[in-house]
Parts: structure tokens; C-alpha cells; sequence
């Protein structure tokens, strides 16, 4: 790093000279295959920072930290931080970076060089908060692990292309609301909470992005089904979502007349398609699959 670059108006954080330098130090170039944009404004990731509500007390997850500027402003701001990063040579270089700019936080933050899919357990203690600028490309499948994986996160905050942003935060009725709406929905009361332009990222990729907060259910919905059950629900609801759900989860319940039967048990019009439905209409629907009917209502786990 140059001198000048640590003792700019971004303080400890990185700014658009250390980006590039520590990416040309490295031999690093941004891939299309990982999703890769690095924020280059300080500004930024302290304006996620403090739209996540991140706090003093809290222990955050990062996924794909990258070069670390998100990492840094959350270290400023949370009392301990893990990162999740795939990336060999990014994972290696992180440390480094945090002990370098910030010496007195160092002992506060932990790499995990894996697959975010694949993570099950995390060092230390268990993540009350998810903060992350996720790869365009595993956006919705990583977010939905996490959330699935650790309980704990009681709140999340992620960035994503603005187009999945508006999918996870649709509600009933909407033109984009479908499976990833509701499977986030099934974990947390979901809503938009921002946007971020092109130009704080290097590259500057070709779509707008935007913000996502997920703050995790108080209790989770009763159904006597199963996540999974339910989920299953909604896929097939929405795999050919022009149809009615009697004829979409003709499949799942084995015909349309058993599908028929499920939903008018569960109360729903088997005219009805499955973007008008919430994910406790697709919960009650999953209770009825098949002869038994509903299975008694008990709390499903989160």
C-alpha cells in the first residue's frame, strides 16, 4: 500500500487505489464465473453497515469477502467476524489485510476458506447477523443455506443484483414473486432496503444492485409439515407457474384430483396460481398431501 492510501478520508477502509493495488499484488482479476465485482467505496460499505443494524455485540457472517472492504467496515463496527470465502487466493490474502489496517481487530476475525453451500459449523461463537455482497450467480441458493444452516442469524442483510432483490422482497400478486420469495419468507419478514449504483464496484458490472433485509422470524409458522414438504409445494407451484395450481401440482399430489383435493382442504381455489399465495397458504397445502389430510398443527423447524 502507498501511504497515501491508508491515510485518506476511508481511514482503515479500502478505497479504489488499495482495491487495485492489492488485486495487482496479488495477480487477481475479477471473474465472471465467481460473480466477482469488488466494492471500491468506503462510503458504501459503511451504508450497508449501518443498514444492517449491525452491533457492538454482534457476531457476523461475511460470504465472499473478497478483497476485504465490506470486512473491514464490519470489523469497525461488530465485536467479531467470520468470512466465508472460496476463493484460494483471496482467502489466503485476507488476513493479512485485516491485520494490516486494522492491528487492533485482528484477533476479532476468523477466515473460512470453503464452498458457503457446503459450510455446516463456524468457528467460535454461533452468527447473530448475515451481512454479505453475494455472488450474482449463487445469490438465492447461498442466502437460503445460511438461513436454513444457522438459526442463530436473527438478521440479514445481503446485496444482490437489483433484479433478485426485487424477486426475494415480492410479495403475493407480484409479477416477480416466486420461489425464492417465498422460501425467504418462510425464514424471515423479507423487504428491500436500498440501492447501489454501478460505479462503486470494480469492475463496474452491467446491472444495478440492490439491498435485502431478512429479519428472522419470532416464531416460526405453524404447520404440521416440514420444511422440505413445503418447499416442495412451491416448486412445483411455480415450475410452470402459467398454469393453475390443479394442473402444477398435479405431480406432486400424484394427480390433479388428489391436488384438487389438497387445496380445497386447505382452503385454497385449485384455480388460483401459485403467485397469489403466501407461504402459509403453501404450508396448510402441504399438510394435505395425499389420504391422511391435516396431520395436526405443530411449530415446523425454522
Amino acid at each position: 500500500m502507498t501511504e497515501s492510501s491508508t491515510t485518506d478520508e476511508s481511514g482503515p477502509l479500502l478505497g479504489p487505489a488499495d482495491v487495485r493495488e492489492l488485486a495487482a499484488a496479488l495477480g487477481v482479476r475479477p471473474t465472471k464465473q465467481r460473480g466477482q465485482n469488488f466494492v471500491i467505496d468506503a462510503n458504501t460499505v459503511r451504508r450497508i453497515v449501518r443498514t444492517a443494524g449491525v452491533r457492538p455485540d454482534d457476531v457476523v457472517v461475511e460470504v465472499g469477502p473478497g478483497l476485504g472492504s465490506l470486512t473491514l467496515a464490519l470489523l469497525e463496527a461488530a465485536d467479531r467476524v467470520t468470512a466465508v470465502e472460496i476463493d484460494e487466493v483471496l482467502a489466503a490474502a485476507l488476513p493479512a489485510t485485516v491485520a494490516a489496517r486494522m492491528p487492533d481487530r485482528a484477533d476479532r476475525f476468523e477466515l473460512v476458506h470453503r464452498d458457503a453451500m457446503h459450510v455446516t459449523e463456524l468457528p467460535g461463537a454461533a452468527p447473530t447477523a448475515l451481512v454479505a455482497n453475494l455472488p450474482y450467480n449463487v445469490a438465492v441458493p447461498v442466502l437460503l443455506h445460511m438461513l436454513a444452516t444457522f438459526p442463530t442469524i436473527d438478521r440479514t442483510l445481503v446485496m444482490v443484483q437489483a433484479e433478485v432483490a426485487d424477486r426475494l422482497a415480492a410479495r403475493p400478486g407480484n409479477k416477480v414473486y416466486g420461489v425464492p420469495s417465498v422460501k425467504a419468507n418462510w425464514y424471515a419478514e423479507v423487504k428491500r432496503a436500498g440501492s447501489i449504483g454501478r460505479k462503486v464496484f470494480w469492475p463496474a458490472p452491467n446491472v444495478d444492485s440492490g439491498l435485502v433485509s431478512l429479519v428472522r422470524r419470532d416464531k416460526p409458522i405453524e404447520t404440521s409439515a416440514s420444511r422440505d414438504e413445503v418447499f416442495a409445494v412451491v416448486d412445483s407451484a411455480f415450475a410452470q407457474r402459467r398454469k393453475t395450481l390443479r394442473a402444477a401440482l398435479s405431480g406432486w399430489a400424484g394427480s390433479a384430483a388428489a391436488a384438487e383435493a389438497a387445496l380445497v382442504a386447505a382452503g385454497v381455489s385449485p384455480q388460483a396460481r401459485g403467485e397469489a399465495l403466501t407461504v402459509e397458504d403453501f404450508a396448510r397445502i402441504a399438510e394435505h398431501k395425499g389420504p391422511g389430510g391435516t396431520r395436526g398443527i405443530r411449530e415446523a423447524s425454522a
